[in-house]
């Protein structure tokens, strides 16, 4: 057994379930996530899909507003932040596009909220 498996002990089945949902709503839902960061990264991220508009909510204790920097490309959100015992370097894929321009976030007690508006589909293509 490695000691990973001692520390969480519901880990591998909870890995397990993401994976399923993953692969069962195409990469992403409501209530899951997909990091691009180092393995091992412990931040806590969720995602809510609302009618128009998609939250992004990140744990980020221990840093001031003036230390994050958040950037976001309309498919992925890039959240760093330094403190003075912690630093996130996190890269979250959005389950769905969003308009960056409409971007609105705040700081609160150490979670970071930031909401987005959804785009509508794809562009539609007419054939001659």
């Amino acid at each position: 057994m490695r000691r990973k498996d001692r520390d969480d002990p519901f880990g591998e089945f909870f890995e397990e379930f993401e994976r399923m949902m993953n692969e069962m709503f195409g990469g992403a839902s409501s209530f899951h996530f997909e990091t691009m960061a180092e393995s091992g990264s412990d931040t806590h991220i969720d995602i809510y899909e609302e009618d128009e508009h998609l939250r992004v909510v990140a744990d980020l204790p221990g840093v001031e507003k003036s230390d994050i920097d958040v950037t976001c490309d309309g498919r992925v959100v890039r959240i760093r932040a330094d403190g003075e015992r912690r630093s996130y370097d996190e890269r979250v894929r959005l389950p769905q596009r969003v308009d960056e321009e409409s971007a609105a976030a705040r700081y609160n007690n150490g979670v970071l909220e930031i909401r987005f508006d959804l785009l509508e589909g794809g562009r539609s293509i007419d054939i001659s």
